[in-house]
């Protein structure tokens, strides 16, 4: 690791990353890496070498244990190695942070692109942190009291959901960031229906914001490494050529952060309150 070379992605998040073979990670230049991916949230290696589905998932479990998922499919022999075909519906171009619907989400994801259109098919990823440090200190002030529904409906009408504080604390950082995602994220419970859209839609906003974003142009080979739990990424949809990715996932831990200050509240009860009132 003597040769790597580290160069920033933008100005929010995401560092370049080479002169490092992926293939022959030790447990002392995988801590160089973890701490560069605490830093940067996302680390890109844009000359990266085709990785072995062993040495992929070798480099997975530097970070933690890994997940079997439930239907995504995998690559033949190794239940570890999701595989995200454009061809199989694999497109996910709206903003998310990762299994969200989970009571403990993942913490990081290992992807590499094994082909992608001549032109196009990029990702981005958006620096949460940023996106609660900029609010204004009133609304992080309210936002710290708030917990979120996030909701998934999978085509076989199997329902998840869970509950996450809107604002969590990274667990090996203790810095905040915003946790709530457009394509997860159903309402917050503390306020009404109303209240609640009107708030997540300015939330998401917030996330979503250019001077948030960091942007990677696939190669094939290429692999980029995320912080699950402080990012959220947005596959451009801007390609009709085919794009195979090969994915593996760290399992999740349970979102931390204040205890919600205010109880549920329903439309209905508060319906029923403004009754009583008048």
């Amino acid at each position: 690791m003597t040769s790597i070379d580290v160069r920033p992605a933008s100005g929010a998040l995401g560092a370049e990353i080479r002169g490092v073979d992926l293939e022959q990670l030790t447990e002392d230049s995988f801590a160089q890496l973890h701490a560069l991916l605490l830093e940067n949230l996302v680390l890109l290696f844009p000359e990266a070498e085709q990785l072995s589905p062993e040495a992929h998932k070798t480099f997975g479990r530097f970070l933690g244990e890994l997940e079997v998922h439930p239907f995504l499919p995998k690559l033949d022999g190794h239940p570890e190695v999701v595989v995200l075909d454009s061809e199989q519906g694999a497109k996910a171009d709206v903003w998310h942070t990762d299994v969200t619907f989970q009571a403990s989400p993942p913490i990081a994801s290992v992807l590499q692109i094994v082909q992608c259109p001549p032109r196009g098919g990029d990702t981005m990823w958006s620096n949460q942190h940023l996106a609660y440090e900029n609010l204004s200190a009133p609304l992080r002030d309210l936002l710290d009291g708030l917990t979120a529904i996030h909701a998934f409906t999978h085509p076989n009408g199997t329902v998840f959901e869970a509950e996450h504080p809107v604002v969590r604390a990274h667990p090996v950082t203790g810095r905040r960031s915003l946790y709530a995602n457009r394509m997860f994220t159903t309402r917050i419970p503390q306020l009404r229906r109303a209240e609640s859209d009107a708030l997540l839609q300015h939330l998401f906003a917030s996330s979503e914001r250019p001077e948030n974003i960091c942007r990677f142009s696939w190669t094939e080979g290429a692999i980029a490494v995320w912080d699950n739990r402080a990012t959220q990424h947005y596959a451009v949809n801007d390609y009709t050529e085919r794009r195979i990715g090969r994915r593996v996932t760290i399992l999740g831990d349970h979102p931390k952060g204040e205890e919600p200050r205010w109880p549920h509240l329903t439309d209905a009860t508060t319906a029923a309150d403004f009754r009583a009132k008048s």
